[in-house]
């Protein structure tokens, strides 16, 4: 009995009427995946961390799903034991900071609505008749409403917006389940249980086996935008006072990295959120200035709208057109500047990245000076000639001049803030 076998190049391509290689389909269908996957893994980070996060809930819901596995745990929370599967799937997520936020935001709401609910239910036990259906009624309107307005409030939805909808879940199921109060006590008091142990499963796998930390990401998302910034700029000089092809352009596509940059807020303010919950690790203490990080991105963002409006130049019918010699008087003064502001950003990120102060009084700022005098030296539209022709091509490059000095303005205060987070953040 033969195996089949199908044919495999040897990367040098196949010859007709050569001997080729032939591998079993077993084989194939076997390793290549595995290689594949192993090899993914290896080069994206990003990935790996998705598969022990994945590996982590798993291993979760395998404890405390043991509450119905083992007769003696089931004896003791019965039926609840589902309370705390149900906390796993919801309160754990990808990252330490999320799922502490989640679960505290769980907790509160669980002991307030719990604890709410089992006054208003005794209440109404005690008014009996027709009256205890009034009191469940006015209860559940009166703390239903004005949870649902608190959740309205900026403050309080960026942080307790998931606490004030379980205050509200479990408030209107204890009032509203009509059992007599010794039981209603007695199954909030169960379900409480449940509810901490699946909690305090989640809290250990989540800060101690592996974790992910919000805050690095953050950290590192932050320190990335600097250096695709720099790319991004000199990426456009390249392209403004270089001949330079279509695929030459790809290779240097600096308005992709900027619209990423302008595209990050929704991600910061979510793991500034959930990096202001996580515990002191590594470097990072507690109360250590996570907001600066919103200053910071909102200062990229700026740089890199102001980088993108450069594209207009090299779009506009006003830039110096490749026949005439407007650019080359500027070209290298230019071209300095731009590693200037390149420098700048680098040096800032690399300040953010390694924890150090940038100095920037020193270094920074300094620099920064030098390089508004030098753009204010650039000569201007009326120095290029006098036909309409030449006073245009100049227009277009005061264009340019004026973009760079509004960088160097937007990157005084960068400088300012990545100054003042190495001041609170104590950086070394």
């Amino acid at each position: 009995m033969g195996s089949t076998v199908i044919d495999i190049p040897d990367g040098e391509g196949v010859v007709p009427g050569s001997k080729e290689k032939k591998k079993k389909v077993g084989d194939i269908c076997c390793q290549f995946p595995i290689d594949l996957f192993f090899k993914e893994m290896k080069s994206n980070k990003h990935m790996t961390r998705k598969v022990i996060h994945s590996i982590k809930v798993g291993v979760a819901l395998v404890f405390v799903s043991l509450l119905y596995l083992l007769d003696p745990l089931y004896k003791q929370v019965g039926e609840n034991a589902m309370w705390a599967i149900m906390t796993v799937v919801v309160v754990f997520e990808f990252f330490a900071g999320a799922t502490l936020s989640k679960g505290i935001n769980r907790g509160i709401g669980t002991v307030l609505g719990g604890g709410l609910g089992c006054l208003a239910a005794i209440f109404a036990q005690a008014v009996g008749g027709v009256g205890k259906a009034i009191i469940v009624g006015i209860t559940v309107f009166i703390f239903g409403a004005a949870a649902t307005y608190t959740r309205q409030v900026p403050n309080v939805k960026k942080k307790f917006d998931y606490g004030a909808m379980i205050f509200i879940l479990t408030f209107s199921l204890v009032v509203v389940s009509g059992l007599r109060a010794e039981q209603v006590l007695e199954i909030a008091r169960d379900r409480l249980s449940t509810i901490a142990m699946g909690f305090a499963i989640c809290l250990f796998i989540s800060l101690l086996v592996f974790p992910i930390w919000a805050s690095d990401e953050l950290h590192d998302s932050l320190v990335a935008r600097f250096e695709d910034l720099a790319v991004s700029l000199e990426g456009f000089s390249k392209e403004y006072f270089e001949n330079v092809n279509e695929k030459e352009k790809s290779s240097f596509n600096f308005s992709s990295k900027c619209k990423s940059v302008l595209h990050s807020k929704t991600k910061d303010e979510s793991l500034v959120n959930f990096a202001s919950w996580e515990p002191w690790h590594a470097k990072f203490g507690f109360c250590y200035p996570w907001g600066i990080y919103l200053k910071l991105g909102e200062d990229l963002r700026d740089l890199a709208i102001t980088i993108l409006s450069l594209k207009g130049c090299l779009k506009s019918p006003t830039q110096p057109s490749e026949s005439n010699t407007c650019r080359q008087p500027v070209k290298e003064p230019c071209e300095a500047i731009v590693a200037s502001l390149a420098w700048t950003l680098r040096e800032l990120g690399e300040s953010i990245k390694k924890m150090k102060k940038c100095g920037s009084e020193d270094t920074i700022l300094p620099k920064l000076k030098t390089v508004r005098q030098e753009l204010s030296q650039i000569p201007g539209p009326s120095t290029f000639g006098t036909n309409n022709l030449e006073r245009t091509d100049g227009l277009g490059l005061a264009t340019f001049v004026y973009s760079m000095v509004e960088m160097v303005e937007k990157m005084e205060e960068l400088a300012k803030h990545v100054e003042q987070l190495g001041q609170r953040g104590g950086f070394s």
